[in-house]
């Protein structure tokens, strides 16, 4: 299917009404798995045209993804990545494990950004960060869209070489479905039961009886009220 390609139309407003400098592009992925971290990549771009090809991650297939990363990140001004583990997942809650990864990407960059154009509907980061929400963000902005390819493929990746090297993880097909939902991964679920990377507070385990004692409950009431809030910030 054709589609537009991504602009510089959001940076170049947040630019003109708040005098930001420097503008960070910020997008997730794994937030959906059974298994594995939820990775946040944040991407500084500036104005410049981006490499030909470039869209969200989701309408790439896989050998054009990984074509396009690594000409991503030498072209990129700076990029970061930030990861939250399954066991940060279970005790915070997928909002408050977001903003952990984000921040940690954001933290990782050579330079702090002046104000974040963040993927979706919610502003899971908040403050002192100044976040502009953008719905498909990954389509429309430069920035997002070079940060959910590199994101896309670097946790990809990262769980491709999790399932050939640890034996707890075979049998799980991690390289085909990066730890989320398919029938093979179910199947050994069933079978063997969850591994240490998977997420043991979520409601997959409901589904198989043999494993269900082993299911996390979340007890931070901090973190329980992060969940519930959506919006943890200001957006401008």
């Amino acid at each position: 299917m054709p589609y537009e390609p991504p602009t510089h139309t959001v940076e170049r407003s947040i630019r003109a009404t708040t005098g930001a400098r420097t503008v960070a592009g910020v997008d997730e992925v794994g937030r959906g798995a059974w298994a594995g971290p939820v990775t946040v990549c944040a991407a500084i771009t500036g104005l410049r045209r981006p490499p030909e090809g470039l869209t969200d991650s989701k309408l790439l297939t896989p050998r054009r993804r990984a074509e396009l990363e690594p000409v991503l990140r030498s072209w990129v001004t700076a990029c970061a990545l930030g990861d939250a583990s399954p066991q940060e997942i279970d005790d915070l809650g997928m909002t408050a494990a977001l903003r952990l990864a984000a921040v940690r990407a954001l933290e990782g960059l050579p330079v702090r950004p002046d104000a974040v154009i963040l993927d979706g509907k919610h502003d899971y980061l908040g403050a002192p960060w100044k976040v502009r929400t953008v719905i498909k963000g990954d389509q429309s902005c430069i920035a997002v869209a070079a940060a959910s390819v590199i994101a896309k493929v670097h946790r990809d990746r990262m769980m491709a070489e999790l399932g050939a090297a640890s034996e707890d993880c075979g049998g799980f097909a991690f390289d085909a479905n990066a730890g989320y939902p398919s029938p093979v991964h179910r199947a050994a679920l069933e079978e063997r039961g969850p591994t240490v990377h998977h997420r043991l507070s979520w409601s997959y385990l409901d589904a198989l009886p043999r494993w269900q004692h082993l299911k996390k409950v979340r007890i931070s009431a901090e973190a329980a009220a992060l969940e519930s809030g959506g919006q943890l910030g200001f957006e401008f």
